[in-house]
Protein backbone atom coordinates (compact mmCIF):
# COMPACT_ATOMS: atom_id res chain seq x y z
CA UNK A 1 0.00 0.00 0.00
CA UNK A 2 1.31 3.44 -0.95
CA UNK A 3 0.24 6.74 0.58
CA UNK A 4 0.42 9.77 -1.68
CA UNK A 5 0.60 12.91 0.42
CA UNK A 6 0.47 15.47 -2.39
CA UNK A 7 -1.45 15.56 -5.65
CA UNK A 8 0.05 15.65 -9.14
CA UNK A 9 -1.22 19.24 -9.52
CA UNK A 10 0.67 20.29 -6.41
CA UNK A 11 3.80 18.56 -7.72
CA UNK A 12 3.54 20.48 -10.97
CA UNK A 13 3.20 23.83 -9.25
CA UNK A 14 5.84 23.24 -6.58
CA UNK A 15 8.04 20.34 -7.71
CA UNK A 16 10.65 20.66 -4.97
CA UNK A 17 8.66 21.88 -2.01
CA UNK A 18 5.80 19.37 -1.88
CA UNK A 19 6.91 16.08 -3.47
CA UNK A 20 4.79 12.98 -3.75
CA UNK A 21 5.69 10.78 -0.79
CA UNK A 22 5.84 7.00 -1.09
CA UNK A 23 5.95 6.34 2.63
CA UNK A 24 6.95 2.70 2.20
CA UNK A 25 10.02 3.49 0.12
CA UNK A 26 12.09 4.78 3.01
CA UNK A 27 14.84 2.68 4.55
CA UNK A 28 14.76 4.65 7.81
CA UNK A 29 13.83 3.00 11.07
CA UNK A 30 10.33 3.16 12.45
CA UNK A 31 9.66 6.59 13.95
CA UNK A 32 9.11 6.49 17.69
CA UNK A 33 6.29 8.78 18.84
CA UNK A 34 5.91 10.21 22.35
CA UNK A 35 2.48 11.61 23.17
CA UNK A 36 2.32 14.66 25.46
CA UNK A 37 -1.28 14.73 26.62
CA UNK A 38 -3.94 12.06 26.98
CA UNK A 39 -7.22 13.77 26.24
CA UNK A 40 -9.30 14.51 23.11
CA UNK A 41 -6.53 15.65 20.75
CA UNK A 42 -4.23 12.79 21.74
CA UNK A 43 -6.94 10.22 21.04
CA UNK A 44 -7.57 11.78 17.61
CA UNK A 45 -3.88 11.69 16.68
CA UNK A 46 -3.52 8.15 17.99
CA UNK A 47 -6.36 6.92 15.77
CA UNK A 48 -4.68 8.40 12.70
CA UNK A 49 -1.27 6.92 13.56
CA UNK A 50 -3.01 3.54 13.79
CA UNK A 51 -4.37 3.98 10.26
CA UNK A 52 -0.88 4.30 8.74
CA UNK A 53 0.81 1.27 7.15
CA UNK A 54 2.55 -0.97 9.63
CA UNK A 55 6.17 -0.14 10.44
CA UNK A 56 6.12 3.59 9.76
CA UNK A 57 5.52 4.79 13.30
CA UNK A 58 5.18 3.35 16.77
CA UNK A 59 3.75 5.22 19.74
CA UNK A 60 6.26 4.32 22.45
CA UNK A 61 5.35 6.61 25.31
CA UNK A 62 2.74 8.92 26.77
CA UNK A 63 2.98 11.72 29.33
CA UNK A 64 -0.04 13.14 31.11
CA UNK A 65 -0.76 15.51 33.97
CA UNK A 66 -1.36 12.56 36.30
CA UNK A 67 0.17 9.10 36.34
CA UNK A 68 -3.32 7.60 36.51
CA UNK A 69 -4.44 9.23 33.24
CA UNK A 70 -1.15 8.32 31.53
CA UNK A 71 -1.52 4.70 32.66
CA UNK A 72 -5.12 4.54 31.45
CA UNK A 73 -4.22 5.95 28.01
CA UNK A 74 -1.23 3.61 27.71
CA UNK A 75 -3.23 0.54 28.72
CA UNK A 76 -6.01 1.27 26.22
CA UNK A 77 -3.54 1.86 23.35
CA UNK A 78 -0.95 -0.76 24.39
CA UNK A 79 1.77 1.88 24.78
CA UNK A 80 4.77 0.50 26.70
CA UNK A 81 5.76 3.63 28.66
CA UNK A 82 3.57 6.01 30.68
CA UNK A 83 4.65 8.89 32.90
CA UNK A 84 3.60 12.17 34.46
CA UNK A 85 7.14 13.57 33.97
CA UNK A 86 7.71 15.26 30.59
CA UNK A 87 11.48 15.11 31.10
CA UNK A 88 11.26 11.33 31.34
CA UNK A 89 9.51 11.21 27.98
CA UNK A 90 12.10 13.51 26.41
CA UNK A 91 14.98 11.43 27.79
CA UNK A 92 13.95 8.25 25.97
CA UNK A 93 16.33 7.57 23.04
CA UNK A 94 13.69 5.44 21.26
CA UNK A 95 11.40 8.47 20.84
CA UNK A 96 12.06 10.63 17.78
CA UNK A 97 8.93 12.79 17.74
CA UNK A 98 6.95 14.52 20.48
CA UNK A 99 3.27 14.95 19.66
CA UNK A 100 2.04 17.86 21.78
CA UNK A 101 -1.66 17.65 22.66
CA UNK A 102 -1.57 19.45 26.01
CA UNK A 103 -3.56 22.61 26.90
CA UNK A 104 -2.40 25.67 24.91
CA UNK A 105 -0.79 27.32 27.96
CA UNK A 106 1.87 24.59 27.89
CA UNK A 107 2.47 24.57 24.13
CA UNK A 108 5.42 26.90 23.74
CA UNK A 109 7.28 25.58 26.79
CA UNK A 110 6.84 21.95 25.74
CA UNK A 111 7.85 22.73 22.15
CA UNK A 112 11.03 24.50 23.20
CA UNK A 113 11.97 21.68 25.56
CA UNK A 114 11.31 19.10 22.86
CA UNK A 115 13.46 20.99 20.36
CA UNK A 116 16.27 21.31 22.89
CA UNK A 117 16.10 17.55 23.38
CA UNK A 118 16.51 17.07 19.62
CA UNK A 119 12.98 15.76 19.10
CA UNK A 120 10.86 16.57 16.08
CA UNK A 121 7.53 18.17 16.99
CA UNK A 122 3.92 17.66 16.02
CA UNK A 123 1.71 20.22 17.75
CA UNK A 124 -2.01 20.75 17.98
CA UNK A 125 -3.24 24.26 17.28
CA UNK A 126 -2.79 27.00 18.37
CA UNK A 127 0.97 27.40 18.56
CA UNK A 128 0.78 29.62 21.64
CA UNK A 129 -0.79 32.77 23.08
CA UNK A 130 -0.70 34.96 26.18
CA UNK A 131 -1.50 33.14 29.41
CA UNK A 132 -0.65 35.67 32.08
CA UNK A 133 2.44 36.90 33.87
CA UNK A 134 3.33 37.58 37.48
CA UNK A 135 1.38 40.54 38.77
CA UNK A 136 -1.54 40.20 36.34
CA UNK A 137 -4.97 40.73 37.87
CA UNK A 138 -7.24 37.75 37.31
CA UNK A 139 -9.23 36.88 35.38
CA UNK A 140 -6.67 38.16 32.90
CA UNK A 141 -9.10 38.34 29.99
CA UNK A 142 -10.96 41.12 31.78
CA UNK A 143 -7.95 43.07 33.02
CA UNK A 144 -4.82 42.75 30.86
CA UNK A 145 -4.54 45.16 27.89
CA UNK A 146 -4.48 43.44 24.52
CA UNK A 147 -1.33 45.29 23.48
CA UNK A 148 0.52 43.60 26.33
CA UNK A 149 -1.03 40.26 25.43
CA UNK A 150 -0.04 40.68 21.81
CA UNK A 151 3.58 41.38 22.70
CA UNK A 152 3.72 38.37 25.01
CA UNK A 153 2.11 36.01 22.51
CA UNK A 154 4.51 37.07 19.77
CA UNK A 155 7.50 36.55 22.10
CA UNK A 156 6.29 33.03 22.83
CA UNK A 157 5.74 32.25 19.14
CA UNK A 158 9.11 33.57 18.04
CA UNK A 159 10.84 31.68 20.87
CA UNK A 160 9.43 28.42 19.51
CA UNK A 161 10.48 29.26 15.95
CA UNK A 162 13.99 30.16 17.13
CA UNK A 163 14.33 26.90 19.09
CA UNK A 164 13.13 24.82 16.14
CA UNK A 165 15.63 26.45 13.79
CA UNK A 166 18.48 26.45 16.28
CA UNK A 167 18.20 22.72 16.94
CA UNK A 168 17.37 21.67 13.38
CA UNK A 169 14.16 19.77 14.14
CA UNK A 170 10.95 19.55 12.10
CA UNK A 171 7.91 21.40 13.38
CA UNK A 172 4.60 20.06 12.13
CA UNK A 173 1.65 22.32 12.86
CA UNK A 174 -1.58 20.34 13.06
CA UNK A 175 -3.83 22.69 11.11
CA UNK A 176 -6.13 20.10 9.60
CA UNK A 177 -8.04 22.53 7.36
CA UNK A 178 -4.91 22.90 5.21
CA UNK A 179 -5.08 19.15 4.53
CA UNK A 180 -8.85 18.67 4.22
CA UNK A 181 -9.83 17.23 0.81
CA UNK A 182 -12.26 20.12 0.10
CA UNK A 183 -9.39 22.62 0.58
CA UNK A 184 -7.08 20.42 -1.50
CA UNK A 185 -9.67 20.47 -4.28
CA UNK A 186 -10.00 24.24 -3.90
CA UNK A 187 -6.25 24.56 -4.55
CA UNK A 188 -6.57 22.44 -7.70
CA UNK A 189 -9.48 24.52 -8.97
CA UNK A 190 -7.64 27.78 -8.32
CA UNK A 191 -4.64 26.38 -10.19
CA UNK A 192 -6.87 25.31 -13.09
CA UNK A 193 -8.30 28.82 -13.48
CA UNK A 194 -6.49 31.93 -14.64
CA UNK A 195 -8.24 34.23 -12.18
CA UNK A 196 -7.39 35.79 -8.84
CA UNK A 197 -8.97 35.23 -5.45
CA UNK A 198 -10.49 38.59 -4.51
CA UNK A 199 -12.09 37.46 -1.25
CA UNK A 200 -11.99 34.45 1.03
CA UNK A 201 -14.84 33.86 3.49
CA UNK A 202 -14.22 31.32 6.24
CA UNK A 203 -16.59 30.20 8.97
CA UNK A 204 -16.69 27.85 11.93
CA UNK A 205 -19.44 27.52 14.50
CA UNK A 206 -20.73 24.98 16.99
CA UNK A 207 -22.36 24.92 20.41
CA UNK A 208 -19.30 24.83 22.69
CA UNK A 209 -15.83 23.40 23.18
CA UNK A 210 -14.97 19.86 24.30
CA UNK A 211 -12.21 21.27 26.53
CA UNK A 212 -12.69 21.96 30.23
CA UNK A 213 -9.98 24.62 29.86
CA UNK A 214 -11.81 26.67 27.23
CA UNK A 215 -13.57 29.05 29.68
CA UNK A 216 -10.42 30.77 30.96
CA UNK A 217 -7.96 32.99 29.10
CA UNK A 218 -5.10 31.84 31.34
CA UNK A 219 -5.51 28.27 30.06
CA UNK A 220 -6.33 28.79 26.39
CA UNK A 221 -4.83 32.18 25.47
CA UNK A 222 -8.17 33.50 24.25
CA UNK A 223 -11.66 32.40 23.32
CA UNK A 224 -13.37 31.46 20.07
CA UNK A 225 -11.16 33.80 18.04
CA UNK A 226 -8.02 31.85 18.97
CA UNK A 227 -9.40 28.39 19.69
CA UNK A 228 -11.68 28.21 16.62
CA UNK A 229 -10.55 31.15 14.49
CA UNK A 230 -7.07 29.70 14.20
CA UNK A 231 -8.52 27.17 11.71
CA UNK A 232 -10.16 29.80 9.50
CA UNK A 233 -7.23 32.19 9.75
CA UNK A 234 -4.75 29.40 9.03
CA UNK A 235 -6.67 28.24 5.97
CA UNK A 236 -6.97 31.77 4.55
CA UNK A 237 -3.32 32.60 5.15
CA UNK A 238 -2.29 29.30 3.58
CA UNK A 239 -4.47 29.76 0.50
CA UNK A 240 -3.24 33.29 -0.18
CA UNK A 241 0.39 32.26 0.35
CA UNK A 242 -0.16 29.35 -2.01
CA UNK A 243 -1.91 31.53 -4.61
CA UNK A 244 0.94 34.02 -4.47
CA UNK A 245 3.54 31.33 -5.08
CA UNK A 246 1.45 30.03 -7.97
CA UNK A 247 0.68 33.36 -9.66
CA UNK A 248 3.60 35.65 -8.89
CA UNK A 249 6.34 33.47 -7.41
CA UNK A 250 6.10 34.92 -3.90
CA UNK A 251 3.64 34.53 -1.06
CA UNK A 252 0.77 36.98 -0.64
CA UNK A 253 1.11 38.28 2.92
CA UNK A 254 -1.39 39.74 5.41
CA UNK A 255 -0.80 43.43 6.14
CA UNK A 256 -3.60 44.52 8.50
CA UNK A 257 -6.56 43.30 10.54
CA UNK A 258 -9.82 44.80 11.78
CA UNK A 259 -12.00 42.80 14.20
CA UNK A 260 -14.82 42.65 16.71
CA UNK A 261 -15.44 40.11 19.50
CA UNK A 262 -18.27 39.43 21.96
CA UNK A 263 -19.47 37.15 24.75
CA UNK A 264 -22.92 36.47 23.34
CA UNK A 265 -23.96 33.87 25.89
CA UNK A 266 -23.75 36.50 28.65
CA UNK A 267 -25.68 39.12 26.68
CA UNK A 268 -29.09 40.56 27.50
CA UNK A 269 -30.56 38.44 24.69
CA UNK A 270 -29.13 35.23 26.16
CA UNK A 271 -30.45 36.15 29.60
CA UNK A 272 -33.97 36.53 28.17
CA UNK A 273 -33.66 33.07 26.64
CA UNK A 274 -32.38 31.66 29.92
CA UNK A 275 -35.38 32.96 31.81
CA UNK A 276 -37.65 31.43 29.18
CA UNK A 277 -35.88 28.07 29.44
CA UNK A 278 -34.79 28.30 25.81
CA UNK A 279 -30.99 28.12 26.00
CA UNK A 280 -30.20 24.61 27.24
CA UNK A 281 -28.48 23.44 24.06
CA UNK A 282 -25.49 25.80 24.08
CA UNK A 283 -22.71 24.53 26.36
CA UNK A 284 -20.36 27.50 25.99
CA UNK A 285 -20.08 29.36 29.30
CA UNK A 286 -16.95 31.55 29.21
CA UNK A 287 -15.48 33.34 32.21
CA UNK A 288 -13.19 35.91 30.58
CA UNK A 289 -13.04 34.92 26.90
CA UNK A 290 -15.17 35.70 23.86
CA UNK A 291 -17.45 33.15 22.20
CA UNK A 292 -18.01 35.11 18.97
CA UNK A 293 -15.57 36.91 16.69
CA UNK A 294 -15.51 38.53 13.27
CA UNK A 295 -12.35 39.74 11.53
CA UNK A 296 -11.22 41.00 8.16
CA UNK A 297 -7.66 40.46 6.95
CA UNK A 298 -6.20 42.76 4.26
CA UNK A 299 -3.48 41.23 2.07
CA UNK A 300 -0.64 42.92 0.22
CA UNK A 301 -2.34 42.36 -3.15
CA UNK A 302 -5.37 44.39 -2.02
CA UNK A 303 -7.62 41.38 -1.40
CA UNK A 304 -9.51 40.44 1.76
CA UNK A 305 -10.41 37.46 3.93
CA UNK A 306 -13.55 37.69 6.09
CA UNK A 307 -13.78 35.27 9.01
CA UNK A 308 -16.57 34.60 11.49
CA UNK A 309 -16.44 32.09 14.36
CA UNK A 310 -18.89 31.30 17.13
CA UNK A 311 -19.35 28.98 20.10
CA UNK A 312 -23.10 29.61 20.00
CA UNK A 313 -24.16 27.81 16.82
CA UNK A 314 -26.51 24.83 16.95
CA UNK A 315 -26.80 22.07 14.37
CA UNK A 316 -23.40 20.42 14.81
CA UNK A 317 -19.99 21.56 13.65
CA UNK A 318 -20.08 23.87 10.63
CA UNK A 319 -16.80 24.55 8.82
CA UNK A 320 -16.49 26.08 5.35
CA UNK A 321 -14.35 28.31 3.15
CA UNK A 322 -15.53 30.17 0.03
CA UNK A 323 -13.22 31.67 -2.58
CA UNK A 324 -14.70 34.50 -4.64
CA UNK A 325 -12.55 34.77 -7.76
CA UNK A 326 -12.47 37.00 -10.80
CA UNK A 327 -13.61 34.06 -12.93
CA UNK A 328 -15.53 31.81 -10.55
CA UNK A 329 -16.64 30.88 -7.03
CA UNK A 330 -15.41 27.84 -5.09
CA UNK A 331 -17.12 26.60 -1.92
CA UNK A 332 -15.31 24.12 0.32
CA UNK A 333 -17.51 22.50 2.94
CA UNK A 334 -15.67 20.24 5.40
CA UNK A 335 -18.66 19.24 7.52
CA UNK A 336 -22.40 18.59 7.07
CA UNK A 337 -21.75 16.90 3.74
CA UNK A 338 -24.66 15.00 2.20
CA UNK A 339 -22.93 11.77 1.13
CA UNK A 340 -25.10 10.08 3.77
CA UNK A 341 -28.47 11.43 4.95
CA UNK A 342 -30.79 10.06 7.63
CA UNK A 343 -34.24 10.77 8.97
CA UNK A 344 -35.87 9.57 12.17
CA UNK A 345 -38.51 11.06 14.46
CA UNK A 346 -36.79 9.43 17.44
CA UNK A 347 -33.18 10.30 18.30
CA UNK A 348 -32.78 6.94 20.06
CA UNK A 349 -32.99 5.04 16.76
CA UNK A 350 -29.35 5.88 15.92
CA UNK A 351 -28.12 6.65 19.44
CA UNK A 352 -25.24 4.13 19.30
CA UNK A 353 -23.78 5.37 16.01
CA UNK A 354 -21.54 8.44 15.68
CA UNK A 355 -22.84 11.16 13.34
CA UNK A 356 -20.63 14.23 13.57
CA UNK A 357 -18.96 16.44 16.16
CA UNK A 358 -21.08 18.71 18.38
CA UNK A 359 -24.44 17.51 17.05
CA UNK A 360 -27.19 18.10 19.64
CA UNK A 361 -29.75 15.55 18.36
CA UNK A 362 -29.98 12.74 15.81
CA UNK A 363 -33.69 13.29 15.24
CA UNK A 364 -35.04 14.77 12.02
CA UNK A 365 -33.02 14.98 8.83
CA UNK A 366 -29.28 14.65 9.50
CA UNK A 367 -26.03 14.22 7.56
CA UNK A 368 -23.73 11.80 9.41
CA UNK A 369 -20.14 11.96 8.26
CA UNK A 370 -18.97 8.80 6.51
CA UNK A 371 -15.33 9.43 7.52
CA UNK A 372 -14.89 12.61 9.55
CA UNK A 373 -11.14 12.26 10.10
CA UNK A 374 -10.54 11.96 6.36
CA UNK A 375 -12.97 14.68 5.27
CA UNK A 376 -11.58 17.20 7.75
CA UNK A 377 -7.90 16.47 6.98
CA UNK A 378 -6.79 14.76 10.20
CA UNK A 379 -5.62 11.61 8.42
CA UNK A 380 -3.80 13.56 5.70
CA UNK A 381 -1.95 15.84 8.10
CA UNK A 382 -0.51 12.86 9.98
CA UNK A 383 0.56 11.27 6.68
CA UNK A 384 2.32 14.48 5.65
CA UNK A 385 3.98 14.96 9.04
CA UNK A 386 5.39 11.43 9.05
CA UNK A 387 6.61 11.88 5.48
CA UNK A 388 8.17 15.28 6.25
CA UNK A 389 10.11 13.96 9.23
CA UNK A 390 11.27 10.83 7.44
CA UNK A 391 12.28 12.78 4.30
CA UNK A 392 13.81 15.76 6.14
CA UNK A 393 11.53 18.21 4.32
CA UNK A 394 9.11 20.88 5.45
CA UNK A 395 5.49 19.86 5.98
CA UNK A 396 2.75 21.74 4.18
CA UNK A 397 1.71 23.21 7.55
CA UNK A 398 4.79 24.21 9.54
CA UNK A 399 6.25 26.70 11.99
CA UNK A 400 5.90 29.80 9.79
CA UNK A 401 2.14 29.34 9.34
CA UNK A 402 1.79 28.68 13.08
CA UNK A 403 3.61 31.92 13.99
CA UNK A 404 1.68 34.00 11.45
CA UNK A 405 -1.64 32.74 12.80
CA UNK A 406 -0.70 33.98 16.27
CA UNK A 407 0.37 37.35 14.84
CA UNK A 408 -2.91 37.85 12.95
CA UNK A 409 -5.17 36.70 15.79
CA UNK A 410 -3.55 38.84 18.47
CA UNK A 411 -3.62 41.83 16.14
CA UNK A 412 -7.36 41.10 15.86
CA UNK A 413 -7.70 41.11 19.65
CA UNK A 414 -6.00 44.51 19.76
CA UNK A 415 -8.24 45.80 16.97
CA UNK A 416 -11.38 44.70 18.80
CA UNK A 417 -10.28 46.34 22.05
CA UNK A 418 -9.17 49.64 20.54
CA UNK A 419 -11.75 49.86 17.71
CA UNK A 420 -9.24 50.42 14.91
CA UNK A 421 -7.39 48.73 12.09
CA UNK A 422 -4.13 47.17 13.28
CA UNK A 423 -1.17 46.95 10.95
CA UNK A 424 0.97 43.80 10.91
CA UNK A 425 4.67 44.57 11.11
Amino acid sequence: MFITVESQADKTNFPNRFPTVNLLSFSMKTLGIGMAGARYGAHMHLANYAALPSGLVEVRGVCSRSQASADAFAAAAKIPFATDDFNALLARPDIDVIDICVPPALHHEFAIRAAEAGKHIIMEKPLTGYFGERGDTEPIGLHVPRARMRAGALRNAEAVRAAVRRHGVRFCYAENWVYAPPIAKMRKLIAASKGSVLELRAEENHSGSNSVFSRDWKNTGGGALLRMGVHSVGACLHLKQWEGQLRRGSSIRPVSVVADVANLIHSEAAERARKAGANQWISANPIDVENWANLVIRFDDGTRAAIIVSDTGLGGLNTRVTAFMTDGVIKANMTANDAVETYTPDAKVFENEYFTEKLETKAGWQRPSCDEDWFRGFAQEIEDFVGAIREAREPRSGIDLAVECVAVIYAAYLSAEEGRRVELT
